[in-house]
Protein backbone atom coordinates (compact mmCIF):
# COMPACT_ATOMS: atom_id res chain seq x y z
CA UNK A 1 0.00 0.00 0.00
CA UNK A 2 1.31 3.32 -1.33
CA UNK A 3 1.89 5.95 1.38
CA UNK A 4 -0.18 9.53 0.35
CA UNK A 5 1.86 12.11 -0.35
CA UNK A 6 0.84 15.71 1.45
CA UNK A 7 2.23 19.01 0.07
CA UNK A 8 3.80 21.61 2.57
CA UNK A 9 2.17 24.89 2.16
CA UNK A 10 4.50 26.43 -0.14
CA UNK A 11 3.96 23.48 -2.66
CA UNK A 12 -0.19 23.44 -1.88
CA UNK A 13 0.25 27.33 -2.74
CA UNK A 14 2.31 26.70 -6.12
CA UNK A 15 -0.08 24.17 -7.15
CA UNK A 16 -3.11 26.22 -6.87
CA UNK A 17 -1.72 28.77 -8.76
CA UNK A 18 -0.57 27.05 -11.51
CA UNK A 19 -3.38 27.04 -14.09
CA UNK A 20 -2.95 30.98 -13.52
CA UNK A 21 0.88 30.51 -16.10
CA UNK A 22 0.94 30.75 -19.38
CA UNK A 23 3.31 28.80 -21.18
CA UNK A 24 5.49 31.35 -23.33
CA UNK A 25 7.09 31.03 -26.78
CA UNK A 26 8.35 32.44 -29.63
CA UNK A 27 10.10 36.21 -29.49
CA UNK A 28 8.80 36.90 -26.16
CA UNK A 29 10.51 33.57 -25.11
CA UNK A 30 14.03 34.89 -26.62
CA UNK A 31 13.71 38.16 -25.54
CA UNK A 32 13.13 37.68 -21.56
CA UNK A 33 16.31 34.93 -21.82
CA UNK A 34 18.03 37.44 -23.53
CA UNK A 35 17.63 39.88 -20.47
CA UNK A 36 18.08 37.28 -17.84
CA UNK A 37 21.69 36.05 -19.80
CA UNK A 38 22.36 39.77 -19.67
CA UNK A 39 21.40 40.00 -15.95
CA UNK A 40 23.96 37.08 -15.27
CA UNK A 41 26.67 38.60 -16.45
CA UNK A 42 29.28 40.47 -14.35
CA UNK A 43 32.57 42.28 -15.28
CA UNK A 44 35.49 43.25 -12.86
CA UNK A 45 37.23 46.38 -13.05
CA UNK A 46 39.03 48.62 -10.85
CA UNK A 47 38.35 51.91 -9.50
CA UNK A 48 40.54 54.27 -7.59
CA UNK A 49 38.83 55.02 -3.75
CA UNK A 50 39.95 56.89 -1.04
CA UNK A 51 40.77 54.49 2.27
CA UNK A 52 38.64 56.93 4.47
CA UNK A 53 35.35 56.24 1.96
CA UNK A 54 36.51 52.02 1.71
CA UNK A 55 36.67 51.75 5.49
CA UNK A 56 33.09 53.49 5.47
CA UNK A 57 31.67 51.12 2.95
CA UNK A 58 33.31 47.92 5.11
CA UNK A 59 31.43 49.70 8.12
CA UNK A 60 28.16 50.05 6.06
CA UNK A 61 28.33 46.36 5.08
CA UNK A 62 29.40 44.72 8.08
CA UNK A 63 26.11 46.53 9.39
CA UNK A 64 24.11 45.27 6.37
CA UNK A 65 25.51 41.70 7.36
CA UNK A 66 26.76 41.63 3.00
CA UNK A 67 30.12 41.75 1.67
CA UNK A 68 31.49 45.45 0.45
CA UNK A 69 31.88 44.59 -2.87
CA UNK A 70 28.18 43.60 -3.07
CA UNK A 71 27.08 47.24 -1.10
CA UNK A 72 29.28 48.94 -3.77
CA UNK A 73 27.62 47.24 -7.24
CA UNK A 74 23.95 47.22 -5.53
CA UNK A 75 24.65 51.60 -4.72
CA UNK A 76 25.90 51.65 -8.44
CA UNK A 77 22.94 49.70 -9.79
CA UNK A 78 20.63 52.08 -7.73
CA UNK A 79 22.32 54.94 -9.27
CA UNK A 80 22.00 53.51 -12.86
CA UNK A 81 18.56 52.73 -12.56
CA UNK A 82 17.51 56.20 -11.09
CA UNK A 83 16.52 54.64 -7.72
CA UNK A 84 19.33 56.04 -5.09
CA UNK A 85 17.40 57.77 -3.38
CA UNK A 86 18.62 61.68 -2.10
CA UNK A 87 17.60 61.47 2.20
CA UNK A 88 17.06 65.48 1.91
CA UNK A 89 15.02 65.98 -1.07
CA UNK A 90 12.74 63.17 0.73
CA UNK A 91 12.99 65.19 3.73
CA UNK A 92 11.67 68.39 1.56
CA UNK A 93 9.46 66.78 -0.12
CA UNK A 94 7.74 65.72 3.36
CA UNK A 95 8.10 68.82 4.78
CA UNK A 96 6.06 70.45 1.39
CA UNK A 97 3.76 67.97 1.73
CA UNK A 98 3.06 68.55 5.62
CA UNK A 99 2.89 72.23 5.95
CA UNK A 100 -0.61 73.67 5.92
CA UNK A 101 -1.97 76.29 4.11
Amino acid sequence: MKKKMTLNPLETAIESESRRFVPIGGRRRKRIEEILENTRKTRNINIRISEMDLAQLKQRSEAEGIPYQTLISSVLHKYVRNRLVDEKEILKSIKLLTQSD
